[in-house]
């Protein structure tokens, strides 16, 4: 026991002398570290001509725009709700059409289930880029293609979302590994089959889930398409804001805030009846 005690004071002895040998080169690493991310955000603080002054000499116009903004008006309330359903619908159809689209381009893209290997990285390389245009993009590009209106909207949120959507369906496929499906498989079943009784039901609450995270996500991004001519109620806020009618842009942001509000509580409520 004596000699026990000996050694442990002797190892801890022994590991701060080479924690204090190490520590100047860790102060060191530390140091050029904390050096580099600092002069990265000096650059992005440059680059995104950030300027404190313009903010406070601006918040006296912001407070004169918002008490002209009182009180709301609510003349065109029936135009205003009819926008809205059409925001709503947009992000219903496209989210809608992007998880049937999804559900295949996942199946394609996840590495441990491709019956195409050779298409992991060109459906990969697909995901990404939908995923790395924005659906005003999309939108803006579609206006062009079909015209003014909705479906422009529709097709735009259903791009984006289709990458954003496979790609995180394809992730939970390869980390929830083929255990069901092989067994599947052991039986004789061909592949089409395995997927639909053994992959299916096992990603079936997490593809409803984030389906319905897309659809809120999207009613919210359908807000400003109409800013592109894709409709919704994108369309008067637009308007509103380039005729400085404050009192209607007013009732338009508070419709808006209520009808997420309202979407966030029922899709929070169907989340939570799926786990």
């Amino acid at each position: 026991m004596a000699a026990a005690d000996d050694t442990g004071p002797a190892q801890l002895q022994q590991a701060l002398a080479v924690r204090l040998r190490a520590s100047p080169r860790r102060r060191l690493i530390v140091a050029a570290w904390s050096a580099l991310a600092l002069a990265f955000f000096a650059l992005c603080w440059h680059l995104a001509q950030i300027d404190p002054a313009r903010l406070v000499e601006g918040l006296p116009k912001l407070g004169h725009w918002l008490a002209q903004a009182w009180p709301p008006d609510v003349a065109e309330l029936p135009l205003f709700g009819q926008r809205i359903a059409e925001t709503v619908a947009m992000a219903a159809i496209g989210t809608a059409a992007a998880t049937l689209l999804a559900l295949p381009m996942a199946v394609l893209a996840s590495r441990n289930i491709t019956p195409l290997p050779r298409l992991y990285y060109p459906a990969r390389w697909l995901l990404n880029a939908l995923r790395g245009i924005d659906s005003f993009v999309f939108a803006l590009l579609f206006v062009a293609a079909v015209g003014l209106g909705p479906f422009a909207g529709v097709l735009g949120i259903a791009l984006h979302t289709w990458g954003s959507a496979a790609k995180l369906l394809a992730d939970h496929i390869e980390n929830a590994g083929t255990g069901a499906l092989d067994a599947v498989r052991s039986t004789g079943a061909g592949r089409a089959t395995a997927i639909v009784y053994a992959l299916l039901p096992d990603i079936l609450p997490v593809l409803l889930s984030s389906t319905l995270f897309w659809w809120e996500f999207n009613v919210r991004a359908s807000t400003v398409l109409g800013v592109v001519g894709a409709g919704g109620i994108g369309l008067e806020l637009k308007n509103s804001l380039d005729l400085l009618d404050f009192p209607r842009l007013f009732t338009i942001i508070v419709l808006i805030l209520v009808v997420i509000t309202l979407l966030d509580q029922v899709s929070g409520w169907l989340r939570k009846r799926l786990t």
